[in-house]
């Protein structure tokens, strides 16, 4: 039988290639798998620690491994990631185990002689013989951070310039923690105050989010039932600033544009109180079925989906409301999505803000007269946030940028300055992503 090491080296394997989600991967891989509860969460816990530190670990080999690493097969690589992370993150495992195991994976997938190399480094490296400081001490900040919260170093270096150390130092750090679920309470099938007399959950372990409605937990198994009959959806509180923002009133004709998977669109449609009309426009049809079956199990009828362009998109009636929740770089979710970090380069981001100009102009060109415009991002990068606003404003002297309402918690109304723009960072407000949204409205000139 598959091991849950081997099926770790699988899904890491698969992540070499392709475009596909690690968590994607590590569902369908355990779905496929007879694995015990317990080697499922040893699976898990072994990808996502080896994708978060990949480049302190291949820092930490490059100092037992006498060849060169870039060089080694990627099976090979990904062998002695595994084999280090369970030997400086994984006191439960012992030692002797962790490079045992990664030994036969290496005979089974390298032959004999691959094995004894896998042999002779692991054993080398102990908490004890990995110094850490010392081999760092002499490199440059950026490189010391790098290495220390295993990040690109170009990442590093841009954050540092646009937030300076301390601030990007928290959001390294936020990043590499396991992170908590957030979850909406379904507000047209019960209140929090119903939901959590309900005796099944009122001792489920929770925190609150600061914005009504919406709590965290790291348990997310207490929760599942609640999220299969439709009182919860999982969503983590910073999707909910940019409906938030928009703040649809019942009636409203809103337009929502890359809408997959559909947790803004659903949202909205509560704040709306399952009246008015929500077109969710994307262009994958098969990310649609999700957002239907979603509505379905939340009671939520007033929502239409539209498999198209969003550049191109054209209906009869003009929107009074148009939520863009763009295509962007990610990085406010790198926390989540582990593997993005070593994916992203310079050249993602300029293609990135062309498709964000081509969006933000065609919105900008359906919106009614007197219509708001809410442009939202999981990004931190200004280029694709305040930036992109500026020059957009630049271009359609019609728009305007609106205050923040009152309708938002206190937190985000102080720090907008007036713009109606809110940015997290991630570290910033306990449990929340990083992201960012603009408030605007079209006006007559």
């Amino acid at each position: 039988m598959t091991t849950a090491r081997e099926l770790a080296l699988h899904v890491l394997q698969s992540l070499e290639t392709g475009k596909q989600r690690s968590d994607q991967i590590l569902h369908r891989t355990l779905q496929n798998s007879a694995l015990n509860r317990i080697d499922r969460a040893l699976t898990t816990g072994l990808v996502n620690g080896v994708l978060r530190y990949r480049f302190q670990l291949d820092f930490i080999i490059g100092r037992f491994y006498h060849h060169n690493l870039e060089k080694a097969a990627p099976v090979m690589k990904n062998i002695l990631r595994l084999g280090v992370y369970q030997i400086l993150f994984l006191s439960k495992v012992p030692d002797w185990a962790a490079v045992n195991e990664c030994v036969k994976l290496a005979r089974k997938y390298k032959g004999e002689r691959m094995s004894k190399l896998v042999n002779g480094v692991l054993r080398k490296i102990t908490p004890e013989s990995v110094t850490l400081e010392e081999w760092l001490k002499e490199k440059k900040v950026e490189e010391q951070l790098a290495v220390k919260y295993s990040h690109p170093q170009w990442l590093v270096e841009r954050w540092i310039e646009v937030y300076g150390r301390e601030k990007c130092e928290t959001i390294l750090s936020y990043n590499n923690q396991f992170p908590s679920f957030g979850f909406r309470i379904n507000r047209l099938k019960n209140s929090a105050r119903q939901f959590f007399s309900d005796p099944i959950m009122a001792g489920s372990m929770h925190e609150e989010s600061g914005i009504e409605n919406f709590f965290l937990s790291k348990d997310f198994s207490a929760f599942e039932p609640a999220v299969i009959d439709g009182r919860l959806t999982v969503q983590n509180p910073t999707q909910a600033l940019a409906c938030l923002l928009l703040n649809p009133p019942p009636g409203s004709n809103v337009l929502d544009l890359c809408a997959a998977p559909g947790g803004k669109a659903t949202f909205m449609a509560e704040l709306m109180e399952n009246n008015g009309q929500i077109i969710a426009v994307d262009h994958y049809e098969q990310k649609l079925v999700k957002i239907g079956s979603h509505a379905r199990a939340l009671g939520i009828t007033i929502i239409r989906a539209v498999a198209e362009d969003a550049r191109s998109f054209t209906l009869e009636i003009r929107p009074n409301a148009i939520l863009l929740d763009a295509p962007c770089t990610g990085t406010g979710v790198l926390g989540r999505r582990a593997e993005l970090r070593w994916k992203l380069t310079s050249e993602t981001l300029r293609e990135l803000l062309v498709l964000q100009v081509e969006l933000l102009d065609h919105a900008a060109e359906l919106l009614n007269e007197d219509g708001v415009l809410v442009y939202a991002t999981c990004s931190i990068e200004p280029e694709e946030n305040s930036l992109q606003i500026d020059a957009f404003l630049r271009r359609h002297p019609d728009f305007i940028a609106l205050p923040v309402g009152e309708h938002l918690p206190e937190p985000f109304r102080q720090s907008n300055e007036g713009k109606g723009a809110i940015l997290t960072l991630p570290g910033e407000h306990p449990g929340f992503d990083g992201g960012f949204c603009q408030l605007l409205r079209k006006i007559r000139v």
